[in-house]
C-alpha cells in the first residue's frame, strides 16, 4: 500500500493511496479525509471483552475504524489529536511494539493490536498503568506523539534511562523495570523526576520530546482557582 507523511515538521497527517478493495485500521475519530469511494466503519478488535479491556483497562476507545476503498481507488488521510509526531514502523512479525496509551494512531491489513498486561510492580510504578497495548503482525504500523518522535538505540548489554511520561513505544523482547530517579525517594521527588524507566539493549526505544502529562499540569496551573 503507498502512503506518504506529509508535513512531518509539524502537525503532520499520513496520506494513503489505496486500490479497490484495500483497507486501513485506525484510531477512533483519526479520520480527516477521505474519498468517496472509501467507506468508514465502527469495528472492535477482538470482539467485544476486546473492546471493554481497552476502554477500561487501557484507557483507550472501544472502537477502530476500518476505512475501505469499497467502490474504486482511493486516498484517505488521517491524523491525530496533538501536536506531535507520526512515525511509520515496518513489522515483520519475528517480535511485537509495546505502545504507550494514545500512541497507536493507524496501520495496514495484517496487524493486530491487543490489550497487554503488564506485571504488577511495572504497571503500579509506571504511571501507565497496568494495561498498555501490545501491536503484533506483518504490516505497517503508524504511531503518534506529543512532540517529535526520538528513536533511543541501545547495543547488547547497554543501558539507558528514560522518564516515564516521554514514552512511546518499544520492541516486547526488551528488558526495562521501573525504579527511583535518584537514589532516595526525597531526592527523586524534589528533582521532579519521580519514577524513571531503566532498558536494556539491543533494540531501539522511542520516546517523544514532549511530555503530555506535564503540559497539563501547566494548564491547570494557569486556570484561576
Amino acid at each position: 500500500m503507498k502512503y506518504e507523511i506529509l508535513y512531518s515538521e509539524a502537525f503532520p497527517i499520513v496520506k494513503f493511496y489505496l486500490q479497490r478493495g484495500e483497507k486501513i485500521k485506525a484510531e477512533s475519530d483519526a479520520m480527516v479525509g477521505m474519498s468517496a469511494t472509501v467507506d468508514v466503519e465502527g469495528k472492535m478488535e477482538g470482539g467485544i471483552l476486546q473492546g471493554i479491556a481497552r476502554k477500561l483497562l487501557a484507557g483507550e476507545s472501544m472502537f477502530f475504524q476500518e476505512l475501505t476503498a469499497q467502490r474504486g481507488n482511493g486516498e484517505i488521510l488521517i491524523g491525530h489529536p496533538l501536536p506531535g509526531g507520526i512515525l511509520d514502523l515496518e513489522l515483520d512479525g519475528s517480535y511485537g511494539l509495546i505502545v504507550q496509551k494514545d500512541g497507536y494512531l493507524a496501520s495496514t491489513q495484517g496487524i493486530q493490536v491487543d490489550t497487554h498486561v503488564q506485571n504488577l510492580s511495572r504497571g503500579f510504578l509506571s504511571g501507565e498503568g497496568f494495561f498498555i497495548l501490545k501491536v503484533t503482525g506483518r504490516g505497517t504500523v503508524f504511531i503518534s506523539s506529543y512532540g517529535v518522535i526520538h528513536p533511543v538505540n541501545l547495543d547488547d548489554g547497554e543501558e539507558y534511562i528514560i522518564d516515564n511520561g516521554h514514552l512511546v513505544a518499544w520492541p516486547d523482547y526488551m528488558d526495562y523495570k521501573i525504579e527511583k530517579a535518584s537514589s532516595g525517594w526525597v531526592s527523586s521527588m524534589t528533582s521532579g523526576e519521580g519514577l524513571v524507566c531503566r532498558f536494556r539493549g539491543p533494540g531501539t526505544v522511542l520516546i517523544q520530546t514532549r511530555n503530555p502529562d506535564s503540559f497539563q499540569a501547566w494548564i491547570r496551573s494557569m486556570i484561576p482557582k
